[in-house]
């Protein structure tokens, strides 16, 4: 049953608003207490460019014990704790469930092998494809879609993935229209209407299984939504306030895993994540420079002020001069965590100033880094948690990251050039012309090409 997050945050002092310590710590059967006072690396990892078919599912599993093991091999050279190793799975893997559950046993029998031998600590964190699109799709939560996602979670926590997690895809095809046009209220209703209608049914779900098979539902991320806004920004497609604007809204969206049950740590993708700890203390995956080999993003530093998981997006299985690409990702990982850990061992006074530093050298230079200032997620979280509505909270949120953004650039604390200047009055405007309830705004949007109102039962 979903329980709306209402009331005080999680955090009410900034200074314990900080990485590696969240107020609900997830602790794995290996020991790992997730947000319990260690950051730890979260690797994820891909296959090279090649066929996913019934003949080549033997260079997969190949790939993916070849991938784990020089993985488990670096984290035993360095000394590293344990860390988490995520599992994207690619399509064929999850409209095959068997398929996945495959690959999910291989890199949990990997790592096993050598916690024995090394006494190396890990969990696995799988992660399905939302294949919930596309026109032969029946309905969002029945029919031949629904039922291999949801039979591609119940066999990888049987084949032993200690979390699960997706990138859910509920109001994208919407969103994606949005974003083509900057189009502030269509992007509110994808992720604050049709969005979080979606997550209910789907993590409710997800945590029924969690709860039957005795592991743990971690969190979902907008990634589809907010990430893909804020890599045409960066490649100046779109303003970089709207995809700012669109950050905070999707929290709303995300927020509703936890509410349905999920306990953490949210998906790295998600860096809205910094919000859903603020309002609920659950422990989250972020990631920032190490997952440039991914995407680039203007948030490197940023990224990394209240993570308990620190993950580089995803890395193909492919060779560098050092060796293959994912133990090389490992390893720059497991060095940012060393460094934050020791800022943690030193006390509260270092960690802060580590935090800070990480927050200053991004922020002021751009509207997307701006909103994930640990401040700033608490001011807004603070207000988003005093209405109850989905809907209310997307509205809420969109002027309150418009009103943080203007405000900002009048004191000098962000810069923005003249076309994002022009597009905060645009969006601002927008924002206080949205409609007061959800479903004036669904009439408005009933005539949309872009989705069928009957597969979200509207």
């Amino acid at each position: 049953m979903r329980v709306r997050s209402m009331g005080p945050l999680a955090y009410q002092d900034a200074d314990e608003f900080v990485f590696g310590q969240a107020r609900r710590p997830v602790t794995t059967r290996a020991g790992l207490a997730i947000g319990g006072g260690v950051v730890y690396p979260e690797i994820n990892f891909t296959l090279p460019p090649m066929l996913v078919t019934q003949d080549t599912m033997g260079e997969v599993i190949d790939n993916y014990r070849e991938i784990m093991t020089g993985v488990c091999q670096r984290a035993a050279e360095l000394r590293v704790p344990g860390f988490v190793a995520e599992i994207e799975l690619l399509p064929p893997m999850t409209f095959n469930p068997a398929w996945g559950e495959q690959v999910c046993r291989t890199v949990v029998e990997v790592i096993a092998e050598h916690e024995q031998k090394h006494g190396v600590k890990a969990a696995v964190r799988i992660t399905p494809v939302d294949i919930r699109e596309g026109r032969d799709l029946e309905h969002m939560w029945h029919g031949q879609h629904w039922d291999n996602v949801m039979a591609t979670f119940e066999g990888c926590a049987e084949a032993g993935a200690e979390l699960l997690a997706i990138e859910s895809v509920g109001g994208k095809e919407v969103h994606d229209e949005a974003v083509m046009y900057c189009d502030l209220p269509r992007s509110v209703f994808a992720l604050s209407v049709l969005g979080t209608r979606d997550m209910e049914r789907l993590w409710t779900s997800i945590c029924d299984i969690a709860a039957k098979r005795g592991v743990v539902a971690s969190g979902d991320t907008a990634c589809g939504f907010a990430n893909t806004a804020m890599v045409l920004a960066e490649r100046n497609y779109i303003p970089k306030v709207f995809a700012a604007t669109v950050r905070v809204v999707s929290a709303v969206r995300s927020l509703v895993a936890v509410e349905c049950g999920a306990t953490g740590p949210h998906k790295d993708c998600g860096y809205e994540g910094v919000y859903v700890k603020a309002i609920t203390g659950t422990p989250v995956s972020l990631e920032g420079r190490a997952s440039a080999g991914a995407h680039l993003s203007p948030v490197g530093n940023i990224a990394m002020c209240v993570a308990d998981l620190w993950s580089n997006e995803s890395i193909q299985n492919i060779k560098l001069l050092a060796g293959a690409a994912p133990t090389v990702g490992f390893e720059q990982l497991a060095y940012d965590c060393r460094l934050v850990n020791q800022a943690s061992e030193r006390g509260r006074d270092t960690a802060l100033l580590l935090r800070d530093l990480h927050a200053d050298s991004d922020s002021r230079l751009d509207p997307q880094a701006y909103v994930l200032r640990p401040d700033v997620a608490l001011a807004i979280a603070g207000e988003l948690v005093r209405v109850e509505g989905d809907y209310e909270r997307g509205k809420l949120a969109a002027g309150l990251a418009l009103a943080e953004l203007r405000k900002a650039r009048q004191s000098g604390d962000l810069l923005l050039d003249d076309r994002e200047e022009t597009w905060l009055d645009i969006l601002s405007v927008a924002a206080e012309g949205l409609p007061e309830t959800a479903e004036e705004l669904t009439a408005e949007m009933a005539d949309s090409a872009a989705f069928d109102p009957k597969k979200y039962d509207l």
